[in-house]
This record gives C-alpha cells, sequence and structure tokens, in this order.
C-alpha cells in the first residue's frame, strides 16, 4: 500500500487575484503531496491567520504588498520565524526579492517555468527548514546535554585551540567560553603532575595522535586560572568528520575530591554498621581471627560474646522504626561503654551484637563482662516520647574449648543466647556441646514453618471464658496451634518467636483472623451461642498497612459480624504512635468490634491511653493472678486492675486462672470474668462445640 501523499498548507499573501490564481494552478500540477491555499490580500490578514492555522509555508508577492516599505514583511516574519516564506516577482523587482531574502525570507522566485519551478521549489523550502529545525534542536539539546552533567566537558579544534567549554569547564579552569573560545589548550587546561609537579603529557595530543580514547596519569592535579588546585580524573577522545577524519578532541574531567572523600566514606560503610558505627561482621571476624592467632602463641583465651535484644521485634513494632533505631543507638553507647578499648563491639544483625573479649584470664571473668552488660541494659533507653526498657539474652564461647575459628565461636555463641532466652531472658550461657542440637532444631522450626501455611499444617483450638458469677461461657479465645506432619501438636510458644523472626508472623496472623471468625459463624449457624471470639494480634500485625482491610476481607468471606469479635492486643501497641493507633482503633470500632488490652499490668506505659483510646476490656495478665494465695496482700496488683477496670467502666477478665484460691479471690473481688485451666484446657473445635451446648460443670463455682 502506498504511502498517503503529505498535504501542505500554504498562505499565500497577494492582492492580484489573477496571480493568485496562476499560482494556485501552478501548485495543482504537483506531482508529488498537494497544496491546500489559503490566500490574503494583506499582511494583517496573514499574520491573523497564523494565529490559528499550521502553515507549512508562506508565499508572498511582489512587488504589491513589498513595495510598500518592510516594516511590514518584517512584522509577518516576526510573527512566524519557524516558517519559510517564498518570495514571487518579475524581473523588475528581483531587487526587492532579494532584499527580502536578506531580512528572513528563502527564496525568490521569477516568473519563468513558475508551473513546474514552484511545487519544487516549496517542498524544497519546507523540507529545508524542517532540517534544519531538526540540527538545531539537535544542537540546542546537545548543548543543554553538555551544560547539564556534572562533568566537566572542553572541546579543541584539529590544531588544538579551544572551540567549547560547558559550564562546570569554565567553573574550574577559571575561563569563561567567550574567553576560552581560540586559545590554545595548554593555557586553558593547565595540568600537572600532583606528586612531581612535572608537566603532564596533553591529552588531546595523545587523544589525536593514538586516534582512541586516552585518561589522564593518576594524582593529576588542574591549575585554574587564578591559580588554584584542584586534583582531577579525566579522559581525552577524538572527534571525527564523516569520512573519519580526525578534525578534534573532547575532553571530559570532574573534581575528585568529593569521590575520594565518597570512598573512604564508602570504605567505611563496607566495615562499619550505619546505623549504629559499630564495626559489622567483616571487621569482626577479622579481629576475632586476628586474636585466636595471638592467643594461641600466647597460651590464653578469649570469649565471643552474642547479646540479642529482649523483645525488640516487638518494641520496634510497637514504638515505630525511628524510635527502635534510637534504642539500637542507644544500646551500642551502653555496651561500648562496658568493655574495655581492646575489645570489640559489633553489630551484625537487626537486634544482634557480638561482642569479643580479645583477652579473658578465666571463664569467670567473661560472665562479670556479660553480667556488666546486661546491667547497662537495664536503665530505660531515651527513644523519643518515651523511654523504652529493654534487657538482652546473652551466649558465650570461649576459645579454645568452643572452637578455634571465628565463625564456630559465633555459631556457638548464639546456640548459647537461644539457651538464656529460654531460661527466662535477662540472663547469660556458656555453650556446651548439646547446645548444637538444639540450634539445628529452630533452623529445622523455621525452614518447616514457611511451608505450613500452604500445607495447611495450622488449626485453632478455643478456651472459654467464664462468668464468674453465674458460670455461663461468655465468649471464647482463639489459640494456634501447629500439627506438624509427624502429628506432633506443637505450642505457639516453640514458633511464634521463630514466625516472627522470620517475617511470617502478619501472614500466620492473618490466617487466624479468618478461621476464627469462619468458625464463629459456623457455630452461629449451628445454633451455638457462644458470646464472642476473642483474636491475639501481633504489633506487626497490627502495624501492617493492610490490617484493617484484612479484618474486614475476613467478615466478608466469612459472613461474621464485627460485634462477635474481640481483637486483644498489648500495651505496648496501644501506646505507640498515638495518632495512626488511635485511628485504626477507630476503624475498628466503627465495625462493632470489641477491643482489649491483653497482659495488662506488664508494659512500661502511663495509662491515660485507657481514657483516650476506645478499649472495652482489660485483660489481668496470668503473672498476677498465679501470685493470688490465701493472703490477699500478696495479690495488690490484680486487685488494683480490678478496681481501676469498674471505675473506667470497663470489663475485666482475669487470665490463668489454675486454682480454687485463685477463682476464690477474683470473685470476692467481683472480677466479671476469667479464663484458665480451671474451667478447662483449650480445645478443638469439635469439644467446644460440646462444651458450648453443655456448658461449665457447675461445681468449679460453687
Amino acid at each position: 500500500m502506498a504511502p498517503t501523499a503529505q498535504t501542505y498548507e500554504i498562505l499565500l499573501i497577494e492582492k492580484d487575484k489573477g496571480a493568485a490564481e496562476t499560482i494556485r494552478a501552478a501548485l495543482a500540477t504537483a506531482s508529488h503531496g498537494s497544496f491546500h491555499v489559503k490566500q490574503v490580500g494583506e499582511f494583517s490578514e496573514g499574520i491573523q491567520w497564523l494565529g490559528h492555522s499550521r502553515t507549512s509555508a508562506i508565499l508572498l508577492g511582489v512587488p504589491h504588498p513589498i513595495v510598500q516599505g518592510f516594516e511590514a514583511f518584517d512584522k509577518l516574519y516576526s510573527a512566524a520565524p519557524e516558517i519559510p516564506i517564498l518570495i514571487l516577482g518579475d524581473n523588475a523587482s528581483e531587487d526587492l526579492a532579494k532584499e527580502a531574502v536578506a531580512r528572513g525570507a528563502q527564496d525568490y522566485l521569477l516568473p519563468d517555468h513558475l508551473d513546474y519551478s514552484l511545487p519544487r521549489a516549496l517542498r524544497n523550502a519546507i523540507e529545508r527548514k524542517a532540517v534544519e529545525d531538526a540540527l538545531y534542536l539537535e544542537k540546542e539539546r546537545s548543548l543543554v546535554t553538555l551544560s547539564s552533567i556534572g562533568d566537566a566537558v572542553l572541546c579543541t579544534d584539529i590544531s588544538g585551540d579551544i572551540t567549547f567549554l560547558n559550564f562546570v569547564a569554565e567553573t574550574m579552569t577559571g575561563w569563561r567560553r567567550s574567553e576560552a573560545t581560540g586559545v590554545p589548550l595548554a593555557k586553558v587546561f593547565r595540568i600537572i603532575d600532583g606528586v612531581t609537579r612535572n608537566a603532564v603529557p596533553n591529552p588531546m595530543e595523545l587523544a589525536v595522535q593514538k586516534n582512541r580514547t586516552v585518561g589522564l596519569t593518576e594524582n593529576c592535579i588542574l591549575i585554574r586560572r587564578d591559580g588554584f588546585e584542584v586534583a582531577i580524573e579525566d579522559s581525552a577522545a577524538p572527534i571525527h568528520d564523516r569520512a573519519g577524519h580526525v578534525i578534534g578532541a573532547v575532553i571530559v574531567f570532574h573534581d575528585v575530591t568529593a569521590s575520594r572523600a565518597m570512598s573512604l566514606k564508602m570504605t567505611h560503610l563496607a566495615q562499619h554498621d550505619a546505623l549504629t558505627g559499630l564495626p559489622n561482621r567483616i571487621v569482626l571476624i577479622d579481629r576475632i581471627t586476628q586474636s585466636i592467632s595471638l592467643a594461641h602463641r600466647q597460651g590464653r583465651s578469649i570469649a565471643v560474646i552474642f547479646l540479642d535484644l529482649d523483645h525488640f521485634k516487638y518494641i520496634n513494632d510497637s514504638l515505630g522504626h525511628d524510635s527502635g533505631d534510637k534504642l539500637l543507638q542507644c544500646v551500642s553507647s551502653r555496651l561500648v561503654a562496658a568493655v574495655r578499648h581492646s575489645d570489640t563491639v559489633s553489630r551484625i544483625g537487626g537486634d544482634e551484637f557480638v561482642i569479643l573479649l580479645s583477652e579473658i584470664a578465666s571463664r569467670e571473668g567473661a560472665a562479670t563482662s556479660a553480667k556488666k552488660m546486661l546491667l547497662a541494659l537495664n536503665v530505660p533507653c531515651p527513644t523519643g516520647e518515651t523511654n523504652a526498657h529493654i534487657s538482652g539474652s546473652i551466649g558465650i564461647s570461649v576459645y579454645p574449648e568452643n572452637g578455634t575459628d571465628a565463625e564456630t565461636l559465633i555459631k556457638n555463641a548464639d546456640a548459647a543466647m537461644y539457651y538464656a532466652k529460654e531460661g527466662g531472658r535477662n540472663n547469660c550461657q556458656f555453650f556446651n556441646n548439646k547446645m548444637n542440637c538444639r540450634s539445628v532444631e529452630r533452623g529445622s522450626i523455621e525452614g518447616d514453618l514457611r511451608h505450613a501455611i500452604e500445607r495447611r499444617e495450622f488449626v485453632l483450638h478455643y478456651q472459654s471464658k467464664v462468668d464468674l458469677t453465674s458460670g455461663e461461657i461468655t465468649g471464647v479465645e482463639a489459640l494456634i496451634r501447629w500439627l506438624r506432619p509427624d502429628r506432633e501438636l506443637v505450642l505457639p510458644s516453640k514458633f511464634i518467636p521463630v514466625a516472627e523472626d522470620c517475617g511470617l508472623i502478619v501472614q500466620i496472623g492473618r490466617w487466624v483472623l479468618r478461621e476464627a471468625c469462619r468458625q464463629a459463624r459456623e457455630w452461629q449457624e449451628a445454633g451455638l451461642e457462644f458470646g464472642r471470639i476473642s483474636v491475639n494480634v501481633s504489633a506487626a500485625e497490627f502495624r501492617d498497612k493492610t490490617f484493617v482491610a484484612g479484618v474486614r476481607s475476613a467478615f466478608r468471606e466469612t459472613g461474621l459480624e464485627g460485634r462477635y469479635l474481640d481483637i486483644e492486643l498489648t500495651e505496648n501497641v496501644l501506646i505507640a504512635n498515638g495518632l495512626a493507633v488511635a485511628a485504626v482503633l477507630q476503624e475498628l470500632k466503627h465495625m462493632g468490634i470489641h477491643l482489649a488490652v491483653d497482659d495488662f499490668g506488664t508494659g512500661y506505659s502511663s495509662l491515660s491511653y485507657l481514657q483516650e483510646l476506645p478499649v472495652d476490656v482489660l485483660k489481668i495478665d496470668q503473672s498476677f493472678v498465679h501470685r493470688i494465695a490465701d493472703d490477699a496482700s500478696d495479690s495488690p496488683i490484680a486487685r488494683a486492675i480490678i478496681d481501676m477496670g469498674k471505675s473506667l467502666k470497663l470489663r475485666v477478665i482475669a487470665e490463668g486462672i489454675e486454682t480454687q484460691q485463685q477463682l476464690t479471690f477474683l470473685r470476692t473481688h467481683r472480677c466479671a470474668e476469667g479464663q484458665g485451666y480451671i474451667f478447662g484446657q483449650p480445645m478443638a473445635a469439635a469439644q467446644f462445640a460440646a462444651l458450648l451446648k453443655g456448658g461449665i460443670k457447675n461445681e468449679v463455682l460453687h
């Protein structure tokens, strides 16, 4: 299929209608493309027409308008300098036509052979103007590019005289382009060797001679026009014409002062933690290796301490990452202050620190240092608006009995640290060979956990909440369990910390919420009354941007109404980022959800949030319930929480009730509800359905 012929819009300024018709007739004979002619008689009409049309060219008849003077022509040219103008005249007006060309017209035509020369002349003029515009734009684009880049650019001709400098080159050499143009390169671009102070070979001459890009020697110094010296790096390349002949050179150079400073900074960052400034793992390994070599020659011991902050991820998610960063910086400072100058404190992960004790007299000395670190952490750290309480768990390995290389000592100290966590946290443990097996087990749990959701290995068990006066079931709490392929039922204390560490807790929490809502709706459809179902929400899940949308999705998918759901949050979640937390809580309340403060009394917060946030329930942490004994004086916290809940008109639920003494105390002090093993252990959905039908045994409450 042949291409569509081009149509050109032509403005003809000609008073003589006969002449205009002749011109139209000549253009009508065009064999390539067509011309659409708009005729006007005056310049003013033409200028007005140009304002609202896409004109390809202007034909101007003479002598008629031009004999009136060139002022009108100049206005026409100024109105559309980008449109080519062709003058149509006769032999008598040829001088006038030439004057018009001098003033901006592109060409003129005499009347001879107008029928075949005019279309060709118009096309040539239009195409030539397009090429000129394209070349102009390309030149402007090149100049803008060269003037905008961060490097200095300097061009010469084949004789070595300056033809161009961009703005950066002007600044670095001290020469303006207008001053430098035509000046020999050696005068503008004065360079010497920074070490020998000898002149450096002219890079332009080298590029031209070798006909390839060449670089400057190292330690090159540019001497600015005022004598100021700048360290530079650069390269020069030959410029060729269309035939491939060298016609000049271009030199690109830049100040390397900043880059050398950045190089030093990058070297530091490669060896240190960006947040705390502590040595990183690379430096740590090197220093442990050196200490091992020295200890081996001198027959002495060194110790490696692995410290992991307790519940840091929880604090980080609750208070926000900015506060978490401040906390890490505070911890780093305290650890450095707690050791000798010859020791090394390193941060190797999010909240993981490894400390090298480069020389110890005994294991007891390492233990003393570790305890000193734990004491240093016990003082609250300022994190902005609040103070954060933190503790740490420490594992210790000793050279040579626990390893003879850096990686082994770190790995074994890490394994010992997990034993410290399981021992109640905020303590230290020395490594022994049995710990390796436990470390392998934890790694196995993490690997299997990643497949547990897709394999549907999680199940929910349910524990009742009971009215301590009537014995009626007022609600149910959903508790996750992991039913592994070997049918082992794993409790959350075994895998939830691992899920938090490896980033799976949000995904698991979403599954728990959806499954709990689904089961609750199923009980409703079976006619079983359970009050409300409770779900624990982690700090990481609550802070996730899609949390509220996930709750709505769970309701939509299961059909459960919001008024049948309790969401349990810890105090630290509620006091972090007040405005953002309050906004999310309000959205949850608008859905009808009840909000409970879980593990109440274990946080370090102000209690003002109880009045500021839309809280419905306080859950007394089981640690306070377990302290209840025959003597009521042993239980001031539990009693205070009950009284406070009443005064704030909040429901109070006691967790972990296991003995009759605890139950009697709570009933005596009018605690409304409770849950715990005394009413039954968490059970599968089918068993709990049977409990809903039969109720709690009355003898427990009488």
